[in-house]
């Protein structure tokens, strides 16, 4: 009777053991659900998007690495068409501290976007004929695949960007108004 006791007390414990290992297994890794790299968060302050893409990115391991690190800057960048090609510039991605010695990191060298003939060829009309500009929104993760989300843009006047700012401040008001009136 006295060895059944005690080895119900040493399984207790080992199953105690192993719940706090994986408690604390669980708590150290939480899950990111968010895969969004990098926003332009300034390009539906500054132009009016219109038609938005999606394009895969060529990338460098080291730059992947840095993008898996979060390191990468898209605000300032923009889209060219040459060449019969979709290039991203002035995008940049800080190379890690650890990175390989033997490779030379450019942080800002100009990226090829990866999109169909047909993409380019509608992009490329509307650009050269109607004076549209190409701009990045958002550096995402889609699955193992490093993309790139870009809208077809012109720019916004003065004017345009403060009719913005009162319609966003009328929407706040409006909203108060209303929760106020609620009770």
């Amino acid at each position: 009777m006295g060895i059944d006791k005690l080895n119900v007390i040493s399984i207790t414990y080992y199953i105690k053991k192993a719940q706090t290992f994986i408690m604390s297994k669980n708590k150290s890794k939480p899950k990111n659900k968010n895969n969004t790299i990098a926003r332009n968060k300034r390009a539906s302050h500054e132009y009016h998007l219109e038609e938005r893409f999606e394009a895969g990115v060529e990338l460098q391991g080291w730059e992947v690495k840095s993008l898996r690190e979060g390191k990468a800057n898209i605000a300032d960048s923009y889209i060219f068409l040459k060449n019969n090609e979709a290039w991203l510039l002035n995008s940049t991605i800080h190379p890690l501290i650890a990175a390989s010695s033997h490779v030379v990191c450019d942080p800002v060298r100009y990226r090829k976007l990866l999109l169909k003939r047909r993409e380019i060829n509608h992009l490329l009309g509307k650009v050269e004929r109607q004076g549209y500009s190409i701009i990045p929104i958002s550096m995402y993760w889609k699955k193992a695949w490093v993309k790139i989300s870009f809208a077809l843009a012109k720019g916004k006047k003065d004017h345009d960007k403060r009719a913005d700012i009162k319609e966003r401040e009328w929407k706040v008001q409006k909203e108060r108004m209303m929760k106020h009136s609620v009770r």
